[in-house]
C-alpha cells in the first residue's frame, strides 16, 4: 500500500469520525435542523473530493515521471474547481450552521464543529498543493467565526488549532518538497557519476586491449632490435615498418578494421606502399552489418589496389562513409596532384 493511499484513509477517517461526533453531541433540538445537515452534508462531499479527485490525466502523466519531485508537484495538484469548492465550503458552511442553531446557540458543541471541520479541510487543499486557496478559506473561517460567535469564544473553542493545523502543514510540505528536490538532485548526481565510472572502466579496457595489441605487435620487432644491438637486416627493417603501420591503424582507425583488412593492410606495406589510415569521424551509431559491408568493400578496394600510397579516410558525409585514394609516381614525371590512380568511395547504404 502506497503512502498517498495511507494518509488519503486517514483523511478519510478523521472526517468520518466529525461526522459521528456532530451526529452524537447533538443536544437540544436545532430550530432549522435541515440548514445543519444540508451544510454538513455538503462539508462531507466537497472534503471526500478534495481527499480522493485525482484527474485520469494526472495519473497518466505521473506514470510516465521519473523525477520524484515533478510527480509530487504535477500528480498530486488539487483542481481548481475542487479548491473553489473548499473555499465556498469556508464560507458557507458557518452561515448555515450558525442560522440552523440560532444565534443563541452558536458556541454550542454542536455548533462549533466547523472549526476543526473546516481547519482539517484547509489542510487537504494545502497538502494537494492550493496553498494560497487553502490560507485563503482559513482567512474567512478565521473572519466569519469571530464575527458569529465572538472573537474570545472563536479562539477558545478551536480557531487556532486548525491555524496551527495549516501552519505546520505548510512547513511539513516545504520540508517535504525540499526533501524530494534533494533526493532528486542526488539521483541525477548518482546517475552522472555512475556513468562517468563506466566511460572510465570502459576507456581502461580499451587501454589495456590497446597495450596488449600493440605489445603482440611490437614485441617481436623490439626483441629482435635488443637481440641484434640495433643492427637489423633489411627483412627486420621491413617488419619494423610493417609493425609500426599496423600499431598507426589501430589507434587511428580501429573502426575500419577486421582480420581481411588488416591482412591487406599488411599485404600493401610488404610490397613496399605507404599507407595511411585516419577515422575522421562519420561511423558513430553505424550499425554492426553496416560497419561489415563498409570493411569487406574496403578489404576488396585495397586488395586490387597498386599504388605507391594510399590513402583512407572515413567521411563526415551524409552518403560517403570512406573515401580511398591511391597515387603512384608516373613513368612521365607527372606531378603527385597528375598521378591519381585509385579513387574509391564507399557508400554507407
Amino acid at each position: 500500500m502506497s503512502v498517498r493511499a495511507i494518509l488519503s484513509g486517514l483523511a478519510f477517517a478523521f472526517t468520518a469520525y466529525i461526522a459521528v461526533r456532530v451526529v452524537l453531541i447533538i443536544g437540544e433540538p436545532a430550530p432549522h435542523p435541515a440548514f445543519m445537515f444540508v451544510g454538513f452534508a455538503f462539508y462531507l462531499v466537497v472534503t471526500w473530493i478534495c481527499i480522493g479527485w485525482r484527474p485520469s490525466s494526472a495519473r497518466r502523466a505521473s506514470m510516465g515521471i521519473a523525477d520524484p519531485a515533478l510527480h509530487i508537484t504535477t500528480a498530486n495538484r488539487l483542481p481548481v474547481w475542487a479548491a473553489a469548492l473548499a473555499l465556498a465550503a469556508a464560507v458557507l458552511v458557518p452561515l448555515t450552521t450558525t442560522y440552523a442553531v440560532g444565534e443563541d446557540m452558536t458556541t454550542a458543541p454542536y455548533a462549533t464543529w466547523y472549526l476543526g471541520g473546516l481547519g482539517a479541510l484547509m489542510v487537504i487543499v494545502l497538502v494537494r498543493r492550493r496553498a494560497w486557496m487553502a490560507w485563503a478559506g482559513i482567512a474567512v473561517l478565521t473572519i466569519e467565526s469571530m464575527v458569529l460567535m465572538g472573537p474570545a469564544s472563536a479562539l477558545a473553542l478551536g480557531l487556532v488549532g486548525s491555524i496551527v493545523w495549516v501552519i505546520v502543514a505548510h512547513l511539513v510540505r516545504f520540508s517535504l518538497d525540499r526533501a524530494a528536490r534533494d533526493t532528486s538532485q542526488l539521483a541525477q548526481l548518482q546517475r552522472a557519476a555512475s556513468a562517468w565510472q563506466s566511460s572510465q572502466l570502459v576507456r581502461q579496457r580499451e587501454r589495456r586491449v590497446q597495450i596488449q595489441r600493440a605489445l603482440a605487435i611490437a614485441g617481436p620487432v623490439l626483441s629482435r632490435v635488443v637481440v641484434t644491438g640495433g643492427v637489423l637486416s633489411d627483412a627486420d627493417r621491413l617488419e619494423a615498418r610493417v609493425a609500426e603501420g599496423r600499431l598507426r591503424d589501430e589507434l587511428r582507425g580501429p573502426r575500419l578494421l577486421d582480420d581481411d583488412v588488416r591482412a591487406e593492410l599488411e599485404r600493401a606495406r610488404r610490397r613496399g606502399a605507404a599507407v595511411t589510415v585516419l577515422d575522421e569521424g562519420g561511423l558513430e551509431g553505424v550499425d554492426e552489418a553496416t560497419l561489415a559491408r563498409i570493411r569487406r568493400e574496403l578489404a576488396e578496394t585495397l586488395r586490387n589496389a597498386s599504388s605507391d600510397r594510399i590513402y583512407i579516410r572515413t567521411s563526415p558525409h551524409e552518403t560517403i562513409a570512406v573515401t580511398v585514394v591511391g597515387r603512384s609516381v608516373s613513368d612521365e614525371g607527372l606531378s603527385d596532384e597528375d598521378a591519381v590512380d585509385l579513387w574509391r568511395e564507399i557508400q554507407h547504404v
